[in-house]
């Protein structure tokens, strides 16, 4: 029920027939650079929390009005 070997290939020649190789690189670094932002994103998240827990001073501040008159 699975996929064959031979089904697998045949879908992969298709898909280079379709995009080309040079695209399909294009894909695969866009796609590596994708997965490594988001795990430096993580990572600095981790951070973060982990600085909060420390018992850090946090100012919430909400603004209210905004100065129109600045020049």
């Amino acid at each position: 029920m699975g996929i064959s070997i031979t089904q697998l290939v045949i879908v992969l020649v298709i898909v280079l027939v379709l995009f080309g190789t040079k695209r399909l690189r294009n894909m695969g670094g866009d796609l590596g650079g994708a997965i490594k932002g988001f795990r430096s994103a993580m990572k600095e998240g981790e951070e973060d929390k982990n600085l909060s827990d420390k018992g850090g001073d946090v100012i919430d501040v909400e603004v209210t009005e905004k100065d129109k008159d600045k020049a």
